[in-house]
């Protein structure tokens, strides 16, 4: 995907513990906390510089656990990723919307 796809539409549900988004091609994608945290794709997460920029582990994205993650906060990073602030104090991570999609299950 080379940015073409766009949310329409970001809802975080805090009591389901999921990302929902709306994508300009009428796709709709729910992301869990516990996975989108576990695929963080931020340089420590990932492992150093070495590792970034590769597609989320759709596996994990759909395995991880985690009942008392939350998102605290999340913030739009330009025109092109969203930021969260997890309860576990995490904050680094930009997510494309380019990674979200392509992460959709």
């Amino acid at each position: 995907m080379t940015g073409k796809n766009k949310p329409t539409n970001v809802t975080i549900d805090r009591d389901q513990r999921v990302l929902i988004i709306q994508w300009n091609d009428g796709r709709e994608c729910r992301y869990s906390f516990a996975g989108l945290r576990a695929v963080c794709p931020c340089v420590l997460c990932q492992g150093g510089h070495s590792n970034m920029g590769k597609p989320a582990d759709k596996l994990l994205l759909a395995k991880a656990k985690n009942d008392e993650l939350n998102i605290d906060a999340a913030a739009a990073v330009g025109s092109y990723a969203i930021q969260f602030a997890w309860s576990d104090g995490h904050d680094s991570g930009i997510y494309s919307w380019d990674y979200l999609y392509e992460a959709c299950l």
